[in-house]
């Protein structure tokens, strides 16, 4: 069998600091270790469980943080940015998924920086009428492939409101309750290692007896997208498939998730160049 894993940072326990989430940071280091580690106790409980191959996708920020030379050779990376659909690349023909250090969407209280993607430039991403966050993003892409996402760890907001309101058969496991967007509190790693070795046992277990799905929307897809500044809504339409809704606000149709994931990113990309040149 065949699993993918996607790792984000600011949903990892113990990352609360800006510090922890960019290369040159003074505690990146540190965020680094968490994230290999709970990477580590994920992959090897599946293992034990039967998954003879297992797929990481590194994806937070510039995409090379996990530490390599503690990889078991039953793994492999996917590393760097930027890619064709970033947090999944090569997920496509596992069997299952799960995220860990996942974060609650932009704009939503008492969450460890809560953003959607990008939060330099996203206000808010609409699919079908529903704001989406990374999580339900990227589990709409799966589910278009017929990937079920198994298990969930990160902040305990995004599992409260989105994990179970939208892929009620995922196993969650909460890594902080924050008090803040840069302050929470999570339980020690050893109580999290056995929490995940249990809820990995849980959620292939429920794999294995049909009990999950893949995350489906309709297609074509309708997708609205709300910028921070009005110079990135001004960029994103000059795509023709793009139409303007207000000062900071797009929408166009797709004719499946994946058609938005590209489209998506690439709106993402021309909203941080022109957020760059303006500001130099």
């Amino acid at each position: 069998m065949k699993a993918f894993i996607s790792i984000d940072l600011e949903g990892m326990p113990f990352v609360v600091s800006r510090e922890h989430l960019f290369v040159k940071g003074a505690l990146y280091n540190e965020a680094r270790k968490i994230a290999t580690k709970i990477t580590l106790i994920v992959a090897e409980a599946l293992h034990e469980k039967g998954f003879d191959e297992i797929i990481i996708a590194d994806s937070h920020g510039p995409m090379v943080n996990l530490l390599v030379d503690e990889l078991p050779e039953y793994v492999e990376l996917v590393r760097g940015f930027p890619r064709p659909l970033s947090m999944v690349a090569f997920a496509k023909g596992s069997d299952i998924a799960m995220f860990l250090g996942y974060h609650a969407k932009a704009g939503t209280p008492y969450a460890t920086f809560d953003h959607t993607y990008s939060g330099a430039t996203v206000d808010y991403l609409e699919i079908n009428g529903v704001k989406v966050s990374e999580f339900l993003l990227n589990s709409y892409l799966l589910g278009s492939w017929d990937i079920p996402v198994v298990l969930v760890g990160g902040d305990a907001k995004l599992i409260e409101e989105d994990v179970k309101s939208f892929t009620p058969w995922a196993e969650g496991v909460v890594f902080k309750d924050a008090l803040s967007r840069y302050a929470a509190k999570s339980p020690s790693l050893a109580k999290l290692e056995r929490e995940l070795r249990e809820a990995v046992d849980r959620a292939v277990e429920k794999f294995k007896r049909g009990e999950t799905k893949p995350l489906k929307t309709e297609e074509p897809v309708k997708v609205k997208l709300r910028f921070l500044g009005s110079e990135m809504a001004d960029t994103a339409e000059l795509l023709p498939t793009v139409k303007r809704i207000d000062g900071k606000t797009v929408e166009f149709e797709a004719k499946n998730v994946e058609e938005v994931y590209k489209l998506f990113e690439l709106l993402v990309f021309a909203a941080a160049g022109v957020r760059a040149i303006v500001q130099r």
